[in-house]
């Protein structure tokens, strides 16, 4: 399939046109430097980060925006409602090095959207384009904007942002293919996309949502015409999918993920990652949450996921991962692992 050039955010070249999302409490920065160190990242964005919380200097929230070597190009995704608080949280970014900065506008969960933040953001057009115009002019390095659809099914108002954001100088434009009233239910709408894509001239439309392999991501590109795409649960299922992504580009085919081995030894390098900036006490406790969906995907027991999530110490995480290693999957085969669906959010959009 044909694909357009090389992609890049306003003067920052990208390596590849496959994206990682940011994901809340996922993509950290172990999990970023583990997938970059497979391959086929061109930009990985950190979680969601309150403006306000960054220029407090809240602990967690420096936590989020702390980056490493092999973690670039890197961007950080920044949310709020107040003009002059984005745009100094963007000038606080540049100076911490930041490549470039994602602003989120998408974000359905109400304490953000309720506020006028996220995907709230649609619903206010000039206050809108106030706050993205001041935060393009406070800082040198590229400014993308990530939203949804629109608000609702009657106000599809992404094309009509998207075209106003090229003009007042983003440098690209992701975009999910479902509206906030949507949540993550339904279907992600393809001529949705389409039609953000075709409302631009210049800068590049980013598609996202439902990519869950190869084939998604295939389709996404030549139905929209979309200029690269951003994936996000999937890349937790396989960290492969950013390799086999450039591998199906250039050549027509892919490799397989990773075998069972493979996972549990990247599983070994993400917690290698969060040891050397937190000790094994601390570290142990935060790699839990993405330990549960490693070694679900790699069909392990559910008595040793429990066992697992159970560890205190370094030397028990050893010896479970013996066991583990000694076991293999549950089903299937230890060098060809079924593909795993991380569920979304789900349930009233207004309890979120």
């Amino acid at each position: 399939m044909p694909l357009r050039g090389a992609l890049h955010y306003g003067a920052l070249p990208l390596s590849s046109r496959y994206l990682l999302s940011p994901l809340a409490g996922f993509t950290t920065l172990p999990f970023r430097r583990i997938v970059r160190r497979i391959g086929g990242v061109g930009l990985a964005t950190t979680d969601l980060v309150n403006s306000r919380a960054l220029l407090s200097r809240n602990e967690r929230t420096m936590q989020m925006v702390e980056t490493h070597p092999e973690d670039r190009p890197f961007a950080v995704q920044i949310f709020g409602s107040e003009p002059e608080i984005m745009a100094d949280a963007a000038r606080m970014l540049l100076e911490h090095g930041v490549d470039t900065i994602d602003i989120n506008m998408g974000c359905p969960v109400n304490r953000i959207a309720g506020a006028g933040s996220g995907a709230g953001m649609m619903c206010n057009t000039d206050s809108t384009l106030k706050l993205v115009q001041t935060v393009v002019e406070a800082v040198s390095i590229p400014i993308s904007v990530k939203m949804r659809l629109g608000w609702d099914s009657s106000q599809l108002s992404a094309p009509f942002f998207a075209r106003q954001f090229e003009q007042i100088g983003v440098a690209a434009v992701a975009i999910h293919g479902r509206t906030r009233e949507q949540g993550f239910g339904g279907t992600v709408s393809l001529p949705g996309i389409r039609a953000v894509v075709e409302a631009v001239e210049k800068i590049p439309v980013i598609g996202n949502g439902d990519i869950r392999n190869v084939a998604d991501a295939a389709r996404m590109l030549k139905e929209t015409g979309c200029h690269g795409v951003s994936v996000g649960r999937a890349a937790l299922a396989n960290p492969w999918i950013f390799r086999q992504l450039v591998e199906w580009e250039q050549t027509g085919s892919y490799a397989p993920a990773g075998t069972f081995d493979e996972r549990l030894q990247l599983m070994l390098q993400q917690y290698t990652c969060l040891e050397e900036r937190h000790g094994s006490e601390r570290a142990i406790i935060r790699f839990r949450k993405m330990a549960h969906w490693y070694l679900k995907g790699m069909k392990v027991p559910a008595s040793l996921r429990h066992e697992f999530q159970g560890a205190r110490t370094m030397a028990e995480i050893e010896a479970l991962l013996e066991r583990i290693s000694q076991q293999g999957p549950q089903t299937g085969d230890r060098d060809a692992l079924p593909d795993m669906h991380i569920p979304v959010p789900n349930g009233p959009l207004d309890k979120w």
